[in-house]
């Protein structure tokens, strides 16, 4: 049997990472790996998370399963960080996932319960991981135009016109904040003109976020999902804790589906359960336990607000610092669109042989497509990162 079976092509990130492990030289950067580090290129546990952790040991009284879609305490929480009060709770079904790309997992597979002609249309370029899942399930997509590689920002004219293709029940995948891998987002007249649209085309909403409190703050990141979730009747939404809780193997994400009605919410909720069921029947909750401490605890919520703060704000720093750089080493402000993007990612534009010269000749690792994880950086490797850019010519 196993015979039969042929080799798949690799993922290139981890072969990346595989890659900047096996190269012997000291001075050498990694910007491919999509995980927060900071200054020292630790990806620390939080203080919250770590205090949370701490108190669970103490009160934690057993290891039996939960519900087939996670805890209810944890859903609230969750739905009050992304969503706040900007639709009725009763429209509202949840799944605690394991991770994001577990809540895109289940999302795509609902849609296919319910529409199995349904389009869903996906950014060009988008998170890699949702065309391989999407290709997996056998789910028909459509590419939208979404970056300009010339401006570096979003082509939001190519963006709606080729949403004019969209028609009802198709699915719109749009990235909430910190748009990876580019780092180009939609403003909030955009978000608005992008409602208007599937309003007028009968179209859902499919959201993932990701990197809430990465890009300019809690509320704003979370600006775009809300003002949709208050117009449409329908949405889809796939939220991780990986980045913003910083417990990223403690696999905790969630599925957030917007019903129209409470009575479709409730057939809503029962397939979301079904789907779990078939897939891995009960979700691990620690990282979904830790979360939800945090949120209902007043002290631990107020001290991870402000180490998130200080990771986004370092972040900006770092962005500052390389587009201030590259300023003086060229004479040209064209890269200041490093500044104006928000998130872990910047896409630079380069050419497959651009980043392989600096990976050759500079030992800078990033995607091939140029994606850098600015969070890969700190003060020291952004010159080094800068003359990498200036010599490959980009």
């Amino acid at each position: 049997m196993f015979g039969a079976l042929k080799p798949l092509p690799a993922d290139k990130i981890l072969q990346l990472m595989q890659m900047y492990r096996e190269d012997p030289r000291e001075e050498k950067v990694d910007l491919g790996v999509g995980v927060y580090r900071n200054a020292e290129g630790v990806t620390p546990i939080m203080r919250a998370v770590k205090n949370a952790e701490k108190q669970l040991w103490e009160m934690e009284t057993t290891k039996a399963y939960t519900g087939l879609v996670g805890d209810a305490g944890y859903h609230k929480a969750m739905t009050d960080l992304v969503l706040a009060d900007s639709v009725d709770r009763a429209r509202i079904a949840a799944a605690h996932t394991p991770g994001g790309t577990g809540a895109i997992r289940q999302s795509l597979e609902l849609i296919q319960m319910a529409a199995p002609e349904a389009r869903v249309f996906v950014s060009s370029p988008t998170w890699p991981n949702h065309l391989s899942i999407l290709k997996h399930l056998k789910v028909p997509f459509t590419e939208y135009r979404y970056f300009d590689d010339e401006s570096r920002a979003v082509d939001f004219d190519g963006m709606m016109a080729d949403l004019e293709q969209v028609k009802p029940g198709d699915v719109v995948l749009l990235h909430g904040c910190c748009h990876n891998p580019t780092g180009a987002n939609l403003n909030p007249v955009q978000w608005q003109q992008v409602g208007d649209l599937l309003l007028e085309k009968q179209a859902m909403p499919f959201i993932d976020i990701a990197y809430q409190g990465f890009g300019d703050g809690l509320e704003k990141d979370a600006a775009g999902v809300r003002h949709l979730a208050g117009r449409v009747p329908e949405m889809l939404i796939a939220a991780s804790c990986s980045k913003n809780f910083g417990i990223y193997r403690e696999r905790t994400g969630i599925v957030l589906a917007i019903a129209p009605d409470e009575k479709t919410r409730d057939v809503t909720q029962g397939s979301l359960a079904h789907l779990n069921r078939q897939n891995f029947s009960f979700p691990p909750d620690h990282g979904a336990r830790l979360v939800t401490m945090v949120l209902e605890t007043p002290a631990l919520k107020a001290d991870w607000m402000d180490e998130l703060e200080d990771v986004r704000l370092g972040m900006l720093d770092l962005r500052e610092q390389l587009a201030g750089t590259l300023q003086q080493m060229t004479g040209s402000d064209r890269f200041s669109f490093i500044k104006e993007h928000r998130g872990m990612f910047s896409r630079l534009g380069a050419t497959p042989e651009q980043v392989q010269a600096m990976r050759e000749s500079h030992g800078i690792y990033m995607v091939g497509d140029s994606r850098i994880n600015i969070a890969g950086l700190n003060r020291d490797t952004v010159p080094i990162l800068a003359e990498a850019i200036v010599k490959a010519g980009v």
